[in-house]
């Protein structure tokens, strides 16, 4: 990609632009890299900077808050409409300013060809918000779109972490309403277990949703003002259970802000920003200023926890999780380095990294959540100004 971008510059170009491309190319990992060393079986990728295909109807996207894979190999985003400056938006503003572009629905799903399938749903569906998903029944929809989960009978799960937004959604694959739980504009703490719609519990900003197919149950990263994860019943949204970090109760106080080398704290820092269930049963959270995943049984024992770089400070180096197709290797977006880190699921041992801070094809900005599929792609979601998903495919052996 490189070499074939030099040639059209013209050759009397050369000898300044190779230095600082090859210097780009030999740090990609944050922190020290001598601190990090290399697992040779660790998979490497390449971005697919075909994909995906041109939206219809002149849409664009805003910020994409979550992206999913559901059974079928299917991608799945929540994006932000509202998130479009006017002049991105140009041709919906009144009167138009310009010839593009148009806000796109909330949630949009992608064939792997990166062709669009569907898109529904959020403030850019004409009539969606005034009759499909309203107060009236129960629906809630969400002023800042966080997180999507497509679970096992190809219902969708949405967050949301508006400073009002302390609901989770789910909805029919065609973004039929099926059920929330908890309430817009109210909260109850971190160790709430009712008060939400329909007698489920009350959630504080939540980030993320996962659910369990062997039970239908829902893990919910409830998450930027609470500290805990909380688990529902798939059907009702009524309360299971919930835990803070290692298990502990949760504590609403606020530890102050995260400092490298202070011993690991005892409770989770805002935002609990994702959780993931391996198919061996163990329960990963992103505790992402914290600079760590910890791990859990499924009824809340904690097993272990393990960092990426600790030194990682801002809005801290662990976004989501997700595993390769035989669980091998965890994937972790760090959207402070924006890098994602490859890691050794069994140890949490370092196995690679790949991208950089920037806005080419395969580097990040604000790298926000990632998902993989069967066939060991892995798709990426950046928020921000980033605004964008992407494909990374395996280069050379396939990752395992």
């Amino acid at each position: 990609m490189f070499a074939r971008w030099i040639r059209t510059v013209g050759c009397a170009t050369l000898p300044l632009l190779i230095v600082p491309l090859a210097t780009a190319q030999l740090s990609p990992k944050p922190g020290n890299p001598q601190h990090f060393q290399r697992m040779p079986d660790a998979p490497q990728f390449k971005v697919d900077a075909a994909w995906p295909q041109a939206l219809p109807n002149q849409w664009l996207l805003g910020q994409v808050a979550g992206v999913a894979v559901d059974r079928h190999d299917t991608i799945w985003i929540v994006q932000r409409p509202l998130s479009l400056t006017p002049d991105e938006a140009g041709a919906a503003q009144q009167p138009p300013r310009s010839d593009c572009c148009y806000p796109a629905p909330s949630v949009m799903r992608f064939d792997q060809q990166g062709r669009l399938l569907q898109a529904w749903g959020g403030p850019a569906d004409p009539q969606f918000l005034t009759s499909r998903c309203t107060p009236a029944i129960g629906c809630e929809w969400p002023t800042n779109e966080h997180g999507i989960f497509v679970d096992h009978n190809d219902n969708v799960w949405i967050a949301g972490n508006g400073g009002t937004n302390h609901q989770v959604l789910k909805f029919s694959a065609d973004g039929t309403f099926l059920l929330q739980v908890g309430k817009a504009g109210t909260t109850g703490g971190s160790n709430a277990t009712a008060g939400g719609l329909g007698g489920t519990p009350l959630l504080g900003q939540p980030a993320d949703v996962e659910v369990d197919p062997m039970n239908n149950e829902v893990y919910i990263a409830d998450g930027y003002q609470n500290k805990r994860v909380v688990v529902v019943d798939g059907q009702t949204g009524l309360y299971k259970r919930h835990w803070g970090a290692y298990g502990n109760v949760p504590n609403d106080a606020n530890p102050g802000p995260y400092v490298g080398g202070q011993a690991p704290a005892t409770q989770f820092r805002n935002p609990v920003h994702c959780v993931r269930i391996a198919r061996d049963g163990l329960v990963y959270v992103c505790d992402r200023v914290n600079n760590r995943i910890q791990v859990f049984r499924k009824n809340g024992t904690y097993v272990r926890e393990f960092f990426t770089d600790r030194a990682t400070l801002g809005n801290g180096s662990v976004w989501d999780v997700d595993f390769s197709p035989n669980e091998r290797w965890i994937y972790n977006p760090d959207g402070e380095n924006n890098v994602i880190w490859v890691l050794e699921r069994a140890t949490g041992a370092y196995g690679d990294t790949f991208g950089r801070n920037g806005r080419y094809a395969g580097q990040f900005h604000w790298v926000h959540n990632l998902a993989t599929d069967s066939r060991g792609n892995i798709y990426t979601a950046e928020v921000d100004t980033g605004k964008r998903l992407q494909r990374f495919v395996p280069a050379g052996r396939r990752a395992n």
